[in-house]
């Protein structure tokens, strides 16, 4: 065979790839072609790896969701349904209307508005445009809404997933991905008449979902900062020393201390005046009692705090709520973007209730943050704003554990009729009623069969927990009845085909 030039080797090749590619095995880069009709291949030493890896390993792959997620099953869903309802018929109950926002936000929108937590944050690969960021929480979304759409009043609520690359601890309900709701009041109002409302709100879920007894801890960043102040600690620090108090519903006093000294560089006799501070809860008696602060009194900032606390008291007192409010100097609240009020709810638990219940932590928190608006306005604008989070998550594991542990079955279908036959060929029939039921607002289903078996398909009511059963039947066609079954009774009567729907709806209301 004559001699071939390279561009023929290379063409030769491309032939040979394509008729030998999809078996996986070589890449061929060019083509030989020798005396005597042999021929030689030049293979490429770029080899894909996965055409490379035999077929047996492929059964090791392991199907699971990402670290710190999870699905939610049917039943599962059902109570996360039921916690929602509630929470958002709350929220609408207080004139809230409904927001929502990306799921990404500009990189820049996010970021130093977390303080230490920013570290948290999923930053997205970048594809060539913006830099974008998975959002972290509900809030910075709410107000970059606001100063993008210059609005400066709004009462609203947001039910969506955030995420935080945090460690999770699943048993505990933290994710990585999970669910947030939120309510915010946005706007300049008289002090205190709008945080009062929000603490309202926050006590009548937390009593509508019977979690349990629970407080409320509330204590005012303004306080905060002025104790840190009068304590010796250098304003430069102040965000930092914060968040060293925010872990101590995690960690002991003693820890809280030592990170303030040998990682914080706070001195010795500073971490130990905060902690004199620190240890001190009550209600409106102990906001007096601090104005009565020789120390505490001399600064300006935490007397504007009191102030503020003293009337938030008044008006919780009005609203029947403040007895399950407590005045406690350790809450801090790491997030940097608070200004005023902060608060934080916890479930008290008996000794018997500690045993069998998880250690979720906090179930809703929140606070006062006037600036964060004004940090995405280009004039600086600010717009007073308020608002709070409920735990969802937390909340869930607390239900769900205590449904798995009363044995609770739960319906993940609501169904009101089941369709039946106990004949043969009737699926024309049933077809046709159970659309008279769909048209009426009915829930009605039936089975995917032609012929099912009529004890099949009672068992299958009593399995789903369907409580009616509509059955049609030769002799039934034949006098222009439906046959009306009560599942749990197993009781039968006959009704007239035209007054069938009207029996249901009657049925249905009165359960």
């Amino acid at each position: 065979m004559p001699p071939l030039g390279l561009l023929h080797m290379r063409a030769w090749a491309s032939l040979f790839n394509r008729l030998l590619r999809p078996s996986g095995v070589v890449c061929i880069r060019e083509v030989h072609f020798h005396s005597q009709g042999q021929m030689s291949l030049q293979v490429s030493e770029a080899v894909l790896t996965s055409q490379l890896k035999p077929q047996h390993e492929k059964s090791n792959f392991i199907i699971k969701t990402p670290k710190g997620t999870r699905d939610l099953s049917p039943q599962q869903m059902v109570v996360r349904e039921k916690i929602l309802d509630l929470v958002i018929g709350c929220f609408k109950r207080h004139g809230a209307k409904r927001l929502d926002t990306p799921a990404f936000e500009l990189k820049e929108m996010l970021t130093e508005k977390y303080g230490e937590d920013s570290g948290l944050i999923y930053d997205l690969k970048d594809q060539g445009g913006e830099l974008l960021s998975l959002r972290y929480d509900l809030t910075v979304p709410f107000a970059r809404y606001l100063a993008m759409n210059k609005v400066k009043k709004m009462k609203r609520y947001h039910v969506g997933k955030v995420w935080r690359r945090e460690s999770p601890t699943i048993v505990q309900g933290r994710y990585r991905e999970f669910c947030q709701c939120d309510f915010d009041i946005a706007g300049q109002f008289d002090p205190m008449i709008p945080d009062a409302e929000c603490l309202k709100i926050m006590c009548e879920i937390l009593s509508g979902l019977q979690l349990g007894d629970f407080l409320i801890k509330v204590n005012d960043r303004r306080i905060l900062d002025g104790m840190l102040a009068v304590c010796g600690v250098p304003e430069s620090k102040f965000h930092a020393i914060c968040s060293s108090i925010d872990k101590l519903d995690k960690i002991s006093w003693n820890d809280v201390r030592h990170e303030m000294v040998a990682r914080k560089g706070l001195a010795p006799e500073v971490a130990d005046r905060i902690g004199d501070y620190i240890q001190c809860h009550g209600g409106v008696s102990l906001v007096e009692e601090m104005f009565q602060d020789s120390i505490l009194s001399q600064n300006k900032q935490a007397i504007e705090g009191l102030g503020d606390l003293k009337l938030l008291f008044e008006y919780l007192t009005l609203f029947g709520i403040a007895e399950k409010i407590s005045f406690d100097l350790s809450l801090a609240r790491g997030l940097d973007y608070y200004t005023g009020v902060i608060y934080e709810a916890v479930l008290l638990q008996t000794p018997a209730q500690a045993e069998e219940s998880l250690n979720v932590g906090s179930v809703a928190a929140g606070g006062r943050y006037d600036g964060l608006v004004g940090m995405f306005d280009p004039k600086g604008h600010k717009v007073p704003c308020v608002g709070f989070s409920i735990g969802v998550e937390r909340i869930f594991a607390i239900v769900e554990q205590r449904m798995k542990t009363s044995g609770q079955k739960i319906r993940t279908t609501e169904t009101q009729v089941f369709v039946a036959t106990p004949q043969k060929n009737f699926l024309h029939e049933r077809l046709k009623l159970i659309s008279e039921l769909w048209d009426a607002g009915i829930k009605a289903e039936l089975l995917y069969k032609n012929n099912p078996k009529l004890l099949t398909q009672l068992h299958y009511c009593e399995h789903m927990g369907i409580p009616l059963a509509v059955i049609i039947g030769e002799q039934e066609l034949k006098e222009g009845v439906i046959k009306l079954r009560s599942v749990a009774s197993r009781e039968e009567v006959a009704i007239k085909r035209e007054n069938l729907v009207a029996e249901i709806q009657k049925r249905l209301s009165e359960s």
